[in-house]
């Protein structure tokens, strides 16, 4: 059998990316293999090895893309990792804000359409086959409802099914896709499975997924690879780690966490508005598009709601509304805490009663610093921490940090924890300031299955607290903690 990828007894060259014990890994011809584990246990650091991005000492990996035509390394293995991204994977230049600012596009602004026919045109001759491969992609995903939507105006769903068709238009021997079905609707992550199924039967092409949630394994994977406490296990059969799984615990809180959340002294500058959030008739627009149309809801003190919707309904986009993060939000008819939005508060006097974490946030936080300053930031409502917390405030941080499982890390570089880590800590951050009213979009991205129960345990505990109000988006219903009361689903705008 043709082995397409070998390490053997592989050292990363710089101690800083080594794993706890040398590297074996093997993926041969006809395997399909899915990469799991903890958070932070070196899912990531596996493939970054198996890419070539961290270069190993004595013997490098061994390839061979038989019969790819391609040449380099990087043509034959696609890597997605699905960093909740908007624009380049490099763009220091994303702000929170900037998905839904119409400043930012002009008429030289390409589309989604034009961007994917420009990596078309770059990954090969253009040729009937490759053109027929790229309408199957696009028929599969349905995307043509959105190749002429500006890229940095994609929903996080949208933009995954732009990238894997960006890496599948170059026709790789190995597709690597870390957490694909995050952030994807019920039926688009069944189309991605099919999609991806018909590809390894029509093609040589070998697929590896990392995945944090582990009953999201797609039935054409042969093989598993599990990788904990920076370790990389023997490669196992699907049916093998299957029958030896262990289940999503029933609780993962302790009893005194839970208490000490209960038991959270309660601010003297709380909100005790009956009406939380009501939205009148609210619209937006973006060029001829629509996303929101005529849009009435009201969430009442203490309601806990869902909010769910096919990729591309605008529940991001109405989150953003609630937050002020939209810049259409004081045109329209919006009153948050019984207060009409444009009555004369400030961005900061709304912000200041609502936690909030969301793709958009994740994809802000470019920055190099400690994790604890990123939880801290949340207190200031800032990308950034730009004051120095008090003696009491450091406290409160510690303690969310112990909460979602971070002991430890209050010092560790965020851009160097895990994917998994790094929304810990984030949902630390919306949480630190005890925020009357909870916004949670897709709050469990990227979670294994232990933090996944954890947070919602988390979640359950703190909706027991007077004058709390939650909003939490999903594509999962499995992920909505107990507490949720009320639904509401948004349907996607005909344009």
């Amino acid at each position: 059998m043709q082995t397409i990828i070998k390490i053997s007894n592989g050292v990363v060259r710089m101690p800083k990316w080594r794993m706890a014990d040398p590297v074996n890994f093997e993926a041969c011809d006809g395997e399909h293999i899915a990469i799991v584990g903890p958070n932070g246990g070196g899912k990531s650091m596996l493939a970054e090895i198996i890419v070539g991005s961290h270069p190993l000492l004595m013997k490098d990996p061994e390839y061979d893309f038989t019969p790819s035509h391609h040449k380099m390394i990087s043509d034959n293995i696609k890597y997605i990792t699905f960093r909740d991204t908007y624009g380049g994977d490099n763009d220091r230049t994303y702000y929170l804000q900037q998905r839904w600012n119409q400043t930012e596009i002009d008429e030289k602004t390409p589309t989604a359409g034009e961007k994917l026919e420009e990596a078309f045109l770059l990954a090969g001759e253009d040729t009937a086959e490759r053109r027929k491969l790229q309408e199957h992609i696009y028929d599969m995903f349905e995307m043509r409802s959105f190749l002429d939507k500006y890229v940095i105006l994609l929903s996080s769903g949208e933009l995954r099914k732009f990238k894997l068709a960006t890496a599948l238009f170059g026709e790789p021997r190995v597709l690597m896709m870390d957490n694909p079905f995050i952030g994807l609707d019920a039926e688009t992550r069944d189309q991605l499975k099919a999609l991806l199924r018909d590809l390894t039967k029509e093609r040589a092409l070998q697929i590896i997924l990392i995945l944090s949630k582990t009953d999201d394994i797609p039935d054409f994977i042969t093989h598993v690879v599990e990788v904990r406490d920076m370790k990389v296990l023997p490669k196992v059969s699907l049916d093998e780690y299957l029958a030896k799984r262990k289940p999503m615990p029933s609780r993962v809180l302790t009893d005194e966490i839970e208490e000490k959340i209960k038991s959270l002294p309660y601010q003297g500058d709380d909100l005790m508005a009956d009406e939380v959030v009501r939205l009148n008739h609210v619209s937006i627009v973006y060029g001829k598009r629509t996303i929101l149309k005529s849009l009435d809801w009201t969430v009442h003190n203490g309601e806990h709601w869902t909010l769910s919707g096919q990729n591309g309904a605008g529940k991001s986009t109405l989150l953003s509304l609630i937050c002020a993060d939209n810049p259409q939000s004081y045109a329209c008819d919006i009153t948050l805490f019984g207060r009409q939005r444009g009555s004369g508060e400030s961005i900061w006097d709304i912000k200041k009663h609502i936690g909030y974490v969301s793709p958009e946030m994740h994809r802000a936080y470019h920055r190099d610093m400690p994790a604890i300053n990123v939880v801290a930031s949340g207190l200031k409502d800032s990308v950034g921490l730009y004051a120095k917390p008090t003696g009491m405030e450091v406290e409160t941080c510690k303690f969310w940090m112990d909460v979602f499982g971070l002991v430890g890390k209050e010092e560790h570089s965020f851009l160097e924890l895990s994917s998994g880590e790094q929304r810990l800590v984030l949902l630390a951050r919306a949480f630190v300031k005890d925020p009357e009213l909870l916004i949670l979009d897709e709050p469990l991205h990227g979670l294994d299955n232990n933090n996944r129960r954890l947070v919602k345990d988390v979640i359950n505990a703190f909706c027991q607290r007077r004058n709390k109000t939650l909003i939490m988006v999903s594509h999962y219903r499995s992920e909505f903690p107990e507490c949720i009361d009320h639904e509401k689903t948004l349907i996607k705008v005909k344009n």
